[in-house]
């Protein structure tokens, strides 16, 4: 599939994708929103605040105990692929359009559109080297006035 240049959306999936990618991307990415959400969150706060105050009647018991356990690390290991996932797209997509600004801009570097994939020694020279350029520009940040607001605090 060729990229649109025209600027504007994707019309939607890729016509040869894989429909059981296309659903796990979809279903992530709403799983992500959803319990990213604050309700998300009232609703684990309320879960926890039952199951803490069932503990009494349940004579805070290992059962009572692994119920709480069991239900956290099904929910942390199934969550850790979903995550996972929405952040792999969000970076994928995010190196894409910066490589696109990059190609883009006269006189930018062009091997830094894929500087992903330097290695770790390559990218800390590319590190060192707009820090001395930040540097010769007066652009460093003014470490004593960051100390200052947090004496400030």
């Amino acid at each position: 599939m060729e990229p649109s240049t025209s600027g504007g959306k994707s019309s939607g999936a890729a016509p040869h994708s894989n429909p059981i990618r296309e659903a796990f991307r979809i279903f992530a990415t709403k799983a992500a929103h959803a319990v990213g959400s604050p309700w998300a969150f009232i609703l684990s706060v309320a879960l926890v605040i039952i199951w803490a105050l069932l503990g009494p009647k349940f004579g805070y018991s290992n059962t009572w105990q692994l119920v709480i356990n069991t239900g956290t690390t099904i929910v942390t290991f199934l969550m850790v692929f979903l995550i996972q996932n929405t952040q792999n797209r969000d970076a994928r997509a995010i190196h894409l359009k910066l490589d696109e600004l990059i190609h883009g801009v006269k006189g930018a570097r062009n091997f830094m559109v894929d500087l992903e994939n330097c290695t770790d020694e390559e990218i800390a020279a590319f590190e060192k080297e707009f820090h001395e350029l930040r540097k010769r520009h007066g652009l460093e940040p003014d470490n004593s006035d960051r100390e200052g607001s947090k004496r400030a605090r």
